[in-house]
């Protein structure tokens, strides 16, 4: 029987990550993407890193409120816990504070990132083992110009992706004319994703924005409604043969009895950030399997920190068959080091998430820092 750990101190750090080009989503645009990243260390000198990076709009979290959840509540409630008994963790993570998925998965990463550590075992080994491929991304595209956008579709052929995922939903009128556009530049030899975020509001305006999306081939349409519309997922169901998926609709068990029940969509995407780490989204997604949907694991732009949670899950998880955790790529620096042959990801065999965290580029792009001890 191994020792026990304990968590015995953590520093809890909002960076800045600069972005190579603003990232535009129907709800807004980002020139940078804040991100905190948890430190938890246990009394023999482990060290685990996780990562929180909220979103107002999808968890309902601001990166300072999330800094002050983590100081404040969640990581008192698991010093002195051994970080490798995750349910545990869960448990008091959630007698803490309600909700805070983001928050609640910096805790979630870095425990599973000392568990692999302390048994010299990836985490996907932790999880089960893993499939022997490695995880592919698409090449995910801003609300931009038609044009701009059929340039970067050829590029993004000529990198050798498979597949695309348009972002829509802006409120222009051009939607239909960015995914034309990109189809008569690359042809069918691409597939093409469009996730637009919630962007189309009613059903109504969705179910006529997928009827003219049809003739060019789309592989799926990911949340076209507001997250709270989960009956009118079912009046799409009902009206086009695309395949539908949900994203910011699903953050727990209980969303995800609704749609089984409904069978209004074919997938799912779970983000780490949305449902608290590693271990609810390896719930949800076996949840998913028992009711006939499939998973794809999403990101919120993050870290290789996160990323790498994300890619470990997904490698062990037979009914997760895509993963779209391409932040790394659209960095123009960052602290970790997963590394990326596009369009595949070349996931490791080290301890734990196995990256590799660079402490000097992590204080260059320092907003703050605090400590919190046992």
């Amino acid at each position: 029987m191994s020792p026990p750990l304990k968590i015995s101190r953590a520093t809890i750090t909002l960076i800045d990550l600069p972005l190579l080009e603003p990232f535009v989503v129907s709800y807004d645009s980002y020139a940078s993407m804040p991100s905190v990243v948890l430190t938890l260390e246990t009394d023999d000198g482990l060290t685990g890193y996780g990562e929180s990076v909220p979103d107002g709009h999808i968890t309902g979290e601001t990166p300072t409120g999330t800094v002050e959840a983590l100081r404040t509540e969640l990581v008192p409630a698991v010093l002195g816990l051994d970080p490798r008994d995750i349910t545990a963790v869960h448990q008091h993570l959630n007698k803490a504070l309600k909700g805070c998925g983001a928050a609640k998965a910096a805790v979630d990463i870095a425990c599973w990132d000392l568990a692999g550590k302390a048994a010299n075992r990836p985490i996907y080994s932790l999880l089960g083992g893993r499939r022997p491929e490695q995880p592919t991304i698409a090449r995910v595209m801003s609300i931009l110009a038609p044009e701009v956008l059929a340039e970067q579709a050829v590029q993004a052929q000529s990198q050798g992706f498979r597949h695309l995922k348009m972002k829509l939903g802006g409120g222009d009128g051009l939607d239909i004319e960015r995914v034309r556009a990109v189809r008569e530049a690359i042809g069918m030899d691409l597939a093409i994703r469009v996730d637009v975020n919630q962007g189309w509001a009613d059903p109504a305006t969705a179910r006529e924005m997928i009827r003219a999306l049809e003739p060019y081939g789309i592989d799926w349409v990911e949340q076209p409604l507001h997250a709270d519309d989960i009956d009118g997922f079912k009046l799409l169901r009902q009206a086009t043969g695309v395949r539908l998926m949900a994203d910011e609709s699903v953050v727990d068990a209980a969303d995800l009895v609704r749609f089984v029940r409904d069978r209004s969509v074919d997938m799912v995407n779970l983000k780490l950030m949305k449902s608290g780490g590693i271990m609810p989204c390896h719930r949800l997604a076996t949840q998913a399997e028992l009711g006939g949907l499939k998973v794809q694991i999403g990101s919120m732009l993050e870290t290789s920190i996160a990323s790498a949670a994300g890619f470990h899950l997904a490698l062990s998880h037979p009914n997760i068959v895509s993963t779209e955790l391409s932040g790394p790529v659209k960095f123009a620096r960052e602290p970790g080091n997963l590394a990326y042959v596009l369009p595949e990801v070349q996931v490791g065999e080290g301890p734990g998430l196995g990256v590799d965290v660079d402490l000097d580029v992590l204080a260059d792009l320092t907003v703050s820092e605090c400590g919190v001890t046992a």
